[in-house]
């Protein structure tokens, strides 16, 4: 499963070690070693994913997260020192694809970017239909959601959550379910992830995010995602 992989990583030790582990899964890596080259080299090239070092010159990378991610779908994997839940949720925010703390094993690394590639082709080789919950369509092969016909601006992970909720509409999802399905159990994804991840797709789902009616909680299980054309009744 041969792929393009952009790595920007201003440690040139640290980022030859990575191209080495990458190329030995038979990946073509480019490797830069500044944000603003990352910006101009994911434009040129178009690469099938993105390995980003936060703390870089020029640009940082969560900048460059949040240029890339308005500009196409590119999964991105962080690379940071910092391991605090709220850095962990911002990179996530900024359309981040998962998040890999320092120091970490590049045996590791290659494994998650691997298991991001087979979802991502998974995903384009099944040729699965949109999935329609009342007026949200989640079109997983154009990595899109509508709501009522508008298009909703969503992060790749509240993009996952939302696939995993409309493929079973009304069906109860624990955290765990969620956790497992949406994000594979990545143990930097922890269950306050999953609620933030509710209240930020309510404030752009729901008419009140405070009276939900169509992403709803049920109280000492989880979430479910309910037509309100069927059932109009907040949780």
């Amino acid at each position: 499963m041969s792929a393009q992989v952009l790595v920007a990583e201003d440690d040139p030790k640290q980022a030859e070690l990575i191209r080495r582990y990458l190329e030995h899964d038979n990946h073509r890596v480019v490797v830069v070693h500044d944000g603003r080259a990352a910006i101009d080299e994911a434009r040129r090239r178009a690469p099938d994913l993105i390995v980003l070092d936060v703390m870089m010159p020029k640009v940082d990378g969560l900048d460059v997260c949040r240029v890339l991610r308005a500009e196409s779908d590119v999964p991105i994997v962080l690379l940071t020192a910092r391991t605090t839940e709220e850095d962990v949720l911002l990179g996530l925010d900024l359309g981040a694809d998962d998040y890999v703390t320092k120091p970490y094993s590049p045996r590791q690394l290659a494994a998650r970017i691997r298991a991001i590639l087979r979802r991502v082709r998974r995903s384009q080789d099944n040729g699965e239909q949109p999935l329609r919950v009342g007026d949200l369509v989640v079109d997983q092969q154009r990595h899109e959601i509508t709501f009522g016909g508008t298009p909703l601006d969503c992060t790749p992970a509240e993009f996952r959550m939302l696939a995993v909720l409309a493929a079973e509409p009304g069906r109860v999802f624990t955290r765990g379910q969620l956790l497992s399905q949406a994000f594979g159990m990545d143990k930097f994804i922890t269950e306050r992830t999953i609620d933030v991840h509710v209240m930020n797709l309510r404030r752009k789902l729901e008419p009140d995010p405070r009276r939900p009616i169509h992403l709803l909680t049920v109280y000492g299980v989880g979430y479910k995602l309910q037509d309100s054309a069927a059932d109009g009744t907040p949780a």
